[in-house]
């Protein structure tokens, strides 16, 4: 199963109530769950029974988004449906119709999109009967202080959610999702990602995945930045964490809508196996229409399965 420069994030973990849930909904998940709330795998540590502590109330928006509407990310055609206080169920037990919602308690808030309106990111799970629970990532634009959707990313079924933020015009996502060999119950790759809002739709930015002893496998693109200019090839540099398999990384460019242009591969200097390094390639764009925006990315790819180790991109402007 699968999956711009990266800053390694320590997301603070979620509260104890967050916690027990996740332990509960990923561990086992029934035929036919109730709404499920996607949360930290990780325990908790529990507040004194003679503790005077009171939760935070929620902020407003996190309110606004729980009643807004949302649109099904797993249906064939679009389907728009109606939050009540987090939640949307149709059918019952047992149905073939059977549909089930909730927003998490993972919600952020920040702008996305660079024009100093804040959107709201929120993660959501949805369940159609079976033991699937499929887990998007949501943006709302706030218009006139009201949430309206706009668009939602698929991340994986039945993950664990540890962390959601939006920083630097980013959203970020901590998670533990399902390596190639896992069964649906139990994922065990922990990684983390940034997803841009790029023309309406979530894309996203960089990749890292961790060793078995917990180091980041990352990727840093530190030249050309964002938004540079590029004629018919553009010398990409930068640096990584731990050398890939036979010192090779690959590259990919695709246009602003996703579509995959050109792709190749190039080798990388390090120390030694598993040892940091930098790289310095030209890569040739083509012919392109002078004016077009793509996004060029730098690829560790797993030999094994064909997934990410890690990932880092660039947008470029052609010229």
């Amino acid at each position: 199963m699968t999956l711009h420069i990266f800053s390694l994030l320590r997301p603070k973990y979620g509260a104890l109530v967050a916690a027990l849930v996740s332990l509960f909904l990923f561990g086992c998940v029934p035929a036919t769950p109730a709404a499920t709330t996607v949360s930290t795998p990780f325990e908790a540590t529990a507040a004194s029974p003679t503790s005077t502590m009171l939760p935070a109330p929620a902020p407003e928006y996190d309110k606004q988004i729980r009643n807004a509407q949302y649109q099904l990310g797993m249906t064939d055609s679009p389907r728009v449906v109606q939050l009540v206080d987090g939640r949307y169920s149709e059918g019952a037990p047992g149905d073939a119709d059977l549909i089930t919602i909730n927003m998490t308690d993972f919600v952020a808030r920040g702008d996305l999109n660079g024009d100093g309106m804040d959107e709201v990111a929120a993660v959501v799970a949805e369940n159609y009967g079976g033991s699937g629970v499929f887990v998007f990532i949501a943006t709302y634009s706030l218009i006139n202080g009201e949430p309206v959707f706009q668009t939602s990313t698929f991340v994986d079924d039945r993950p664990a959610i540890n962390a959601l933020a939006i920083e630097g015009g980013e959203v970020f996502l901590d998670a533990v999702t399902h390596a190639a060999e896992d069964p649906f119950c139990c994922p065990t790759l922990h990684n983390q990602r940034h997803y841009q809002l790029v023309d309406n739709q979530l894309v996203m930015s960089d990749y890292v995945t961790f060793t078995p002893s917990g180091s980041p496998r990352t990727i840093a693109i530190e030249s050309p930045v964002n938004g540079a200019e590029a004629f018919s090839s553009v010398l990409v540099k930068g640096s990584f964490a731990i050398a890939p398999f036979e010192n090779t990384f690959a590259y990919r460019i695709y246009d602003m809508g996703g579509v995959e242009l050109s792709a190749g591969s190039f080798t990388v200097t390090s120390a030694g196996f598993g040892a940091p390094g930098a790289f310095e390639t030209m890569i040739n764009i083509g012919g392109l229409l002078s004016g077009s925006a793509i996004r060029v990315e730098i690829q560790d790819i797993n030999a094994q399965d064909g997934s990410w180790f890690a990932m880092d991109s660039v947008e470029l402007l052609v010229k």
